[in-house]
């Protein structure tokens, strides 16, 4: 069967850098009843150490090109090489994870025999895929992203169909490959790209799908998540528009750094990158002042490795960054640095202070290399302007006083907040959800492993069961 192809190119120069495959109705199918085939088979069911093995195979292969991989990720995604390493890093971690997840949770014992109806009887769950999974994923973290959401599906014995961003597929493709390579039989992970919107929602909703993994735009994820088949479970990943709240005993020193690394990271285009910095009115000037110093950092080709900042992953969302950093300034806020495109994919760090809280960039997630400095007069008022949007997932908060630390983690709302650092901190094992209009479910590998897996109870009954 031959398949219509489409180019990639990378996003810092925008020349051709490889090429994939486009699904059509009858690949989709295929792609489908192979999945549903091979879960409904359960004689063909992956036993746990060879799902292992697989596993192990493919950490192994990565971590030994392990360079490679950084290089064509940072090609691909504009991550600049020296984050892209790390990305690789951790999705070889979440790998690892995978395994460890395996090996420490499984079912538990019901108790019987506390009432006369439950006597002689014994019961236990243990664990068994969900079934078909279908992940939408992201163009952000090419490599990660994969990782989170092919490697949990793989190790609970789901067959799963990915569905990588266009922009950025071909680190998918690599990581299958690696699967395939390390002994995964045909099947069980298949890279699906269909030929459009329409398709992808019709895959997506297809009564044999069990689980749907998304990451992506509000919008699209809730409208999927109300066209699934009764009975499938999913996790949405959205966006935030991260609040951060300076108090004034603030260590100034160590906050800089850190503010800056949550804003420019991967230019902005972090679902929990910093954006909306509320600092004391007494250091807001200052603060803000100091963190444009962010214009000073190294933008660029991200294959490099001295660059700091790269591109975004196409000309419009310049455009577009462009036109929200315009309109913000015409508003009243003061810009500071940046606030023009370097470019046409590179846009330049931008520091704004006090932008009307009515402007995009104060109410939508920007995506962008933006950080935007509020003043506050009280820590409730900057917890309050904090919780004023629709959307709440990762806050932080920078103070040396553990009685404003505690204030602002019990009233901020999100899923986690944290205390000295930026909202951008994540590690592979812990919790990581959206609230609200920010997401739904638990992300995390040991979490997404729980969500795609059924508890199966059994329950025996024996004259032999002591009372």
């Amino acid at each position: 069967m031959s398949q219509a192809r489409v180019t990639v190119v990378a996003p810092y120069d925008r020349q051709p850098i490889g090429e994939i495959a486009i699904a059509d109705a009858a690949r989709v199918e295929q792609a489908l009843t192979t999945a549903y085939a091979l879960f409904r088979d359960r004689d063909a069911w992956l036993p746990m150490p060879k799902r292992i093995a697989v596993l192990e195979g493919a950490i192994a292969r990565m971590q030994a090109r392990a360079e490679e991989l950084a290089l064509e990720a940072a090609r691909e995604g504009g991550k600049p090489l020296i984050d892209s390493r790390v990305e690789v890093a951790r999705a070889i971690d979440s790998l690892k994870l995978c395994i460890e997840t395996l090996r420490s949770e499984a079912g538990e014992v019901v108790p019987m025999g506390a009432t006369a109806s439950s006597a002689q009887r014994l019961a236990f769950t243990q664990l068994e895929p969900i079934g078909v999974v279908v992940a939408v994923s992201a163009f952000n973290h090419p490599l990660n992203l994969i990782a989170h959401q092919v490697g949990p599906a793989l190790a609970t014995g789901c067959p799963v169909l990915v569905k990588p961003a266009k922009a950025t597929p071909l680190s998918c493709q690599r990581l299958v490959d690696i699967l395939r390579e390390a002994g995964l039989p045909e099947g069980w992970v298949q890279l699906v790209l269909p030929e459009n919107n329409e398709l992808s929602t019709k895959m997506v909703s297809d009564p044999r799908v069990a689980f749907l993994s998304f990451i992506g735009s509000a919008a699209v994820g809730w409208k999927l998540r109300s066209l699934l088949a009764p009975g499938a479970r999913c996790a949405l990943e959205h966006g935030g528009v991260a609040p951060v709240i300076v108090a004034a005993d603030a260590d100034m020193d160590a906050v800089l750094p850190s503010l800056a690394k949550g804003g420019f990271y991967h230019a902005g285009q972090v679902c929990v990158s910093v954006q909306r910095v509320y600092a004391d009115a007494a250091i807001a000037e200052s603060l803000a002042q100091r963190l444009a110093a962010a214009d000073r950092l190294k933008v660029g080709d991200p294959t490099l490795p001295e660059t700091e900042v790269g591109p975004l992953i196409s000309p419009a969302e310049v455009q577009r960054v462009d036109a929200w950093v315009r309109r913000a300034v015409a508003a009243g806020a003061q810009l500071l640095c940046g606030g023009k495109p370097l470019s046409e994919t590179c846009y330049a760090p931008t520091v704004l202070l006090d932008p009307p809280e009515d402007a995009e960039v104060s109410t939508q997630e920007v995506f962008g290399p933006v950080v935007c400095v509020y003043r506050y007069r009280s820590l409730d008022e900057a917890i309050a302007r904090a919780n004023a949007l629709p959307v709440a997932f990762q806050a932080a908060v920078y103070s040396r006083d553990l009685d404003t630390a505690l204030r602002c983690y019990q009233r901020l709302d999100a899923s986690a907040v944290m205390v000295n650092d930026h909202t951008a901190f994540r590690v592979d094992w812990m919790p990581f959800a959206g609230l609200r209009q920010s997401g739904y479910g638990v992300g995390g590998i040991p979490h997404t492993m729980r969500e795609l897996q059924v508890r199966k109870m059994l329950v025996v009954k024996s004259k032999e069961i002591a009372r």
